[in-house]
């Protein structure tokens, strides 16, 4: 089996009223376009080489809940889960499989940073986090591994949520 992972982004921290056009294109052009040209290839190479495979892509619980001041990314997050089922949906026959990983609010860069130097952020994260702290990165690699698993052979088009029950309800 072979696997390539779709894990793309860039965040825009700014109202959408405020982001331009350019910077629109800017994120769309790294979250969307990036992964589709690399799951494109890679789905291909899989094609040439008649070998089973799997599209694994790295979205976000804001493709369905969206945070706000982010609504370029939480917009090509959207469209990357709907990119990995238009994949799902056109390569099951031969074999390829497509899912999505969501992570929450992780405890890693910006989200990290922001925790640290912004006290109007981390209260509204602690708001929007049920389960009270933000995510470990060691879970999300945990879902990884679960994904890249013989355990997960029978998902295609599929979108694992692992973000702490951040989209259970409105944070605001």
């Amino acid at each position: 089996m072979h696997t390539a992972l779709c894990h793309v982004g860039m965040v825009l921290s700014a109202p959408l009223i405020e982001v331009t056009g350019e910077a629109w294109d800017r994120v769309m052009a790294v979250n969307v376009k990036t992964a589709f040209l690399l799951a494109k290839t890679a789905a291909n190479a899989m094609i040439a080489d008649q070998v089973a495979g799997h599209l694994l892509f790295t979205i976000s619980w804001v493709a369905e809940t969206p945070w706000p001041d982010i609504g370029a990314y939480n917009t090509s997050k959207a469209a990357m889960r709907q990119l990995m089922r238009s994949f799902a949906r056109e390569l099951a026959a031969r074999r390829i499989r497509a899912n999505a990983i969501a992570p929450g609010i992780a405890e890693v860069g910006m989200a990290k940073r922001q925790w640290d130097t912004e006290p109007d952020y981390r209260a509204r994260v602690s708001r929007a986090i049920p389960l009270g702290y933000m995510q470990p990165p060691a879970s999300i690699v945990d879902a990884f591994l679960f994904m890249c698993s013989a355990a997960a052979s029978y998902m295609t088009g599929s979108v694992l949520l692992v973000d702490g029950g951040c989209s259970l309800y409105p944070m605001d």
